[in-house]
């Protein structure tokens, strides 16, 4: 059988994208079996990646948004080291995506299925898998709570509009956190728990996260009366206010949040007011840049040079 055969997984709201298309039969014709599937309702990512590794398929790509790039993650991450998965980015924020280095033009991301896949860690809470980030706070309810359409007119701007116009709605909460020799609790603004940097269409919480350490990534903006009024500047100029975050690498974190804290994960609620996030090593094998500055030895090696 063939090693150069590839099942494309595709957000079916991408069903008539040209530039998809188009990165889907330059690949055929460099020499790739590249079959497509299209995902229509909740179930669908899970079920297609378990045919796919049926019928022998080594190279899995994901098609959408960090969502749909999250839930195909986790159904990979199911089948321990059985393909390797590319990220094919297709929404309004990818997050992930843009942290990695991978290129939001679908004919060069689909490049990557000509690199070797790295192992990478991801992020695990209640069950659940998150290959970006968990977020809490004022902003990922912001995250939550932007439309669709919206989106479609604004792109990642989405997020910045609907913050500037929630801006009343700004209050903190209270948090506590938990982890190998690291506590902190108090009022919070926001907070990242990530296996990458940045969420919300690219505000970066985690600026030193790496995927293939280990660790998480906790980074607490707490919430001094005097720092409330700040958050303006925080979704206008991009979380300007680096200082004034607590920030810890951990392997695992609990977190015991107060009524009125948000919490989703890659995008999406996330519901429980204890939560115990731990990352999960090595779980995934992603097909990555070579110098993605997500990864480690990438950086080891750059300082190398």
């Amino acid at each position: 059988m063939s090693e150069r055969r590839a099942l494309l997984i595709l957000h079916g709201k991408q069903a008539l994208n040209e530039a998809v298309r188009a990165a889907v039969l330059d690949r055929r014709e460099r020499g790739w079996e590249l079959a497509v599937r299209l995902t229509w309702e909740a179930g669908d990512a899970k079920r297609l990646v378990e045919e796919a590794l049926a019928a022998g398929y080594t190279h899995i790509i994901a098609g959408g948004g960090d969502g749909t790039l999250r839930d195909i993650a986790e159904a990979l991450a199911m089948h321990p080291r059985q393909a390797g998965l590319v990220l094919l980015p297709l929404g309004t924020a990818n997050d992930f995506c843009r942290a990695a280095g991978i290129s939001l033009e679908p004919a060069e991301a689909l490049e990557l299925l000509d690199t070797p896949p790295t192992d990478i860690d991801l992020g695990e809470v209640g069950g659940q898998i998150f290959l970006n980030m968990a977020t809490g706070g004022f902003g990922s309810q912001v995250t939550a709570n932007t439309s669709e359409d919206l989106k479609k007119v604004l792109g990642g701007a989405a997020y910045l509009f609907t913050g500037l116009s929630r801006f009343s709605e700004l209050h903190a909460a209270y948090g506590e956190l938990q982890g190998p020799d690291f506590q902190w609790e108090g009022e919070l603004l926001a907070l990242g728990i990530g296996n990458g940097r940045q969420a919300g269409g690219g505000h970066v919480l985690c600026p030193d996260a790496q995927v293939d350490d280990g660790l998480l990534d906790i980074s607490i903006l707490p919430a001094p009366q005097e720092l409330v009024g700040t958050l303006k500047n925080l979704l206008t100029e991009g979380f300007g206010i680096d200082s004034m975050f607590v920030r810890a690498r951990l392997p695992w974190v609990e977190i015991k949040v107060a009524e009125g804290l948000y919490i989703n994960l890659d995008g999406e609620p996330l519901e429980g007011n204890s939560l115990r996030f731990a990352a999960r090593p090595a779980a995934l094998q992603v097909h990555l840049p070579k110098h993605s500055p997500l990864l480690a030895r990438s950086a080891s090696i750059s300082r190398q040079g």
